[in-house]
């Protein structure tokens, strides 16, 4: 009886921690643009500078990330990198984990994977949906991530805003609340067409961070098919030539 438990119990958890993780408003869609360089260099800007003091990316080096965003070497090493670092170094963060772990109740974790552990629409919804919380420890929380740890490290430039949430009830008749609006309690450095932006760049640089390769392997695989259609159809050709007399 009791094996039969922990059984139902491990196939139901997968299915509470979706539950319990679902977001409290409407996941606005985000287009992922690998060969959009702009995008990538401001979403590189803006990883460094806002993310990278308390996350590392530790399966990223400066210099690949130059070579691939093509971004120059100086460049990186004048504006990108703020300690003794050097170019050839692994993106790696100088807080420590026991001081992290103090202050946010838990270590905040490594970025080099989260895009492909987390789809795109989650993560610019993520990066957008950050309010002022004064039962949260830190004083902020977010609509698709409850009760984060993480406080909104980006709130100078998007601003300080309250959610306003509505009770409705969804499709299987349960109450639930819903994200009605957010209302703006102090305006940040940018606008929000503009912040929509800049998100919309880290999302396409942690993309990127969570398989550099498929940039490559993207730009070569289209030349691999055109070659293939085009091997096929002169082997077809060939085959017709070669067997003309049996047919």
């Amino acid at each position: 009886m009791r094996l039969k438990f922990v059984a139902v119990l491990l196939v139901l958890l997968p299915a509470i921690g979706l539950a319990a993780s679902v977001p409290k408003m409407k996941m606005d869609h985000v287009e992922i643009a690998l060969n959009n360089k702009t995008s990538l260099q401001n979403g590189a800007k803006l990883f460094v500078n806002y993310c990278l003091s308390c996350h590392s990316a530790q399966y990223m080096r400066y210099n690949r990330m130059a070579v691939d965003l093509g971004i120059p070497e100086d460049v990186v090493k004048k504006n990108m990198i703020f300690t003794d670092t050097k170019i050839g170094d692994l993106m790696e963060t100088t807080m420590n984990v026991k001081d992290a772990t103090t202050w946010f109740g838990v270590a905040p974790p490594d970025l080099s994977l989260i895009g492909r552990l987390r789809d795109p629409e989650w993560l610019y919804n993520y990066l957008r949906s950050f309010y002022l919380d004064e039962s949260s420890p830190s004083g902020w929380n977010n609509v698709v991530f409850e009760n984060v740890a993480m406080p909104h490290a980006l709130y100078e430039l998007q601003g300080q805003r309250r959610a306003v949430f509505k009770t409705v009830t969804d499709a299987d008749g349960q109450t639930v609340e819903r994200l009605d609006h957010f209302e703006l309690i102090k305006p940040g450095k940018m606008t929000l067409e503009e912040y929509d932006d800049a998100m919309k760049d880290l999302t396409n640089f942690l993309v990127y961070l969570g398989e550099p390769a498929k940039m490559v392997r993207t730009k070569y695989g289209i030349w691999v098919i055109v070659f293939l259609l085009v091997f096929g159809a002169l082997a077809f050709a060939l085959k017709k030539e070669y067997w003309r007399d049996v047919h």
